[in-house]
């Protein structure tokens, strides 16, 4: 019975923790890299930064005009970049509706 309540305590953590990335505003820290030119992972460019955590690295898509200004800085390299904005989830891909971009410090 024990190990049921601890279960089922984590399905709900884990919906929750997935609920959470809906709309919620981050700052992220990473490698920026173009999307079709780097990454090959896309049609188009588009910009993404890659978060490493541990031994597991998470790719957010960057979206919005701001992102699209800074993205003469990714096309043809990575750089390591600070991201801050609204991050939402479409399907199994995490975007950031980027509202600041710089080059690391």
């Amino acid at each position: 019975m024990k190990n049921l309540l601890n279960i089922a305590a984590l399905v709900v953590l884990g919906l929750f923790a997935a609920q959470a990335d809906d709309g919620k505003k981050v700052s992220l820290n990473g490698t920026g890299a173009c999307a079709k030119c780097e990454l090959k992972k896309a049609d188009s460019c588009q910009n993404v930064i890659q978060v490493k955590e541990g031994d597991k690295t998470t790719t957010y898509y960057l979206t919005g005009d701001v992102s699209k200004a800074f993205h003469k800085n990714l096309c043809s390299s990575t750089a390591k970049i600070q991201v801050e904005g609204t991050c939402t989830k479409h399907g199994d891909k995490l975007e950031v509706a980027v509202s600041k971009i710089e080059a690391a410090k």
